[in-house]
C-alpha cells in the first residue's frame, strides 16, 4: 500500500494543495493519507475531491482579519479566528463535501500532540466533527492557538511530536510513500530562541512538552534524512519547493506562485507517482 504524507507549516502547505490538485486532475486517490497541521487540513479537501478549495480559501481570506489578525485574540485566544476558520468557512462559505468525503474507502489520519502525556496520537479523520475539532488540535501552535480540548484531553500541534509521520505510515503497512514537504532540500531546522521560550513557559503547565520542543529540530532533520534514504531506495518520492516559503506569507501572488509550483512539480512527476500507486 502507498501512503501520502503531508508536512504542515501554516501557509506553506499551499504548495501541497497544488500537488494534491494535480493528483485530483489525474484521478489519483491515495488509499492512506496522513499528516499534521495545515498539511492534513488541506488533505481533507483532497479526499473530498474539492479541487482548488484550499487555494480559494487562502486567496480570498489570507488578509481577512476574521481569518488572521490580533482582533481575534480577545474572543479566540488566538491570532486566528477559530470560529471563522473552522466553522464559518467549512460550513457556510466553502462547504465541505461530507458526502464525497464519506465515500472515501481509504484511511486518513490526523497527527496531534497530547499536552499532558507528551505523546503523539493519530486521530481517525473519518470521525471529524462539524466544528473540525481535530483539525483545530493539529494546528494548535503553542501561544498562537490555545490548547484544544478533545476526548477529555488537551492537544497541540501534531508537528511538535511528529512533523513528518513516515514511521507511522510504515507501521501501518505502507511500503511506498509520496512525501510532500514544505521546506526546500537544503533546509535544516535549528533550535530557535522562540522554541526555548515556548518550552520554558509551556512546561509550567505541561512538563512533558519542553523535551519535545527542545529536541524537535533534531527529530525533524533526522526524519528528513530518513525520507531521503527511502527515496534513494526507490520506496518514496519526495516533492518539495525549490526555495523557502514564509510560514505567514502575506503576498497573495507569492502564495499563488507557490501553489502553481506544487501543481507543476506533481505533474512533472505524475507518471512516476502513478507507477508507485
Amino acid at each position: 500500500m502507498t501512503s501520502l504524507i503531508l508536512e504542515g507549516g501554516t501557509f506553506r502547505p499551499i504548495f501541497s494543495a497544488g500537488v494534491m490538485d494535480a493528483l485530483l486532475d489525474e484521478d489519483i486517490m491515495f488509499p492512506y493519507v496522513i499528516g499534521v497541521s495545515a498539511g492534513i487540513c488541506d488533505g481533507f479537501s483532497y479526499v473530498s475531491k474539492q479541487r482548488e478549495r484550499n487555494l480559494r480559501i487562502l486567496m480570498n481570506h489570507r488578509n481577512d482579519k476574521r481569518y488572521l489578525g490580533k482582533e481575534n485574540l480577545k474572543k479566540d485566544k488566538s491570532i486566528f479566528g477559530l470560529d471563522f476558520v473552522y466553522n464559518i468557512i467549512p460550513n457556510k462559505l466553502y462547504p465541505f463535501d461530507w458526502d464525497t468525503f464519506r465515500q472515501y474507502q481509504g484511511k486518513i489520519l490526523v497527527g496531534v500532540t497530547n499536552a499532558v502525556t507528551g505523546e503523539v496520537e493519530y486521530k481517525d479523520g473519518k470521525e471529524l466533527d462539524s466544528m473540525c475539532t481535530m483539525l483545530r488540535a493539529t494546528c494548535a501552535i503553542p501561544f498562537v492557538f490555545p490548547g484544544i480540548h478533545m476526548d477529555g484531553q488537551v492537544y497541540y500541534d501534531g508537528g511538535i511530536g511528529d512533523p513528518i509521520p513516515i514511521q507511522k505510515a510504515i507501521k501501518d503497512g505502507n511500503d511506498k510513500h509520496l512525501i510532500v514537504l514544505t521546506r526546500p532540500k537544503e533546509y535544516r531546522k535549528t533550535l530557535s530562541r522562540s522554541h526555548k521560550i515556548t518550552a520554558k513557559l509551556l512546561g509550567r503547565k505541561y512538563p512533558k512538552l519542553p523535551k519535545l520542543l527542545l529536541h524537535r529540530h533534531i527529530k525533524y532533520n533526522k526524519t528528513v534524512r530518513y525520507c531521503e534514504k527511502l527515496e534513494k531506495e526507490g520506496k518514496a518520492i519526495i516533492l518539495r519547493p525549490d526555495h523557502n516559503i514564509d510560514s505567514f506569507e502575506k503576498d497573495i501572488d507569492v502564495l499563488k506562485e507557490t501553489y502553481d509550483m506544487g501543481y507543476n512539480l506533481a505533474m512533472k512527476n505524475i507518471e512516476q507517482i502513478r507507477k508507485m500507486c
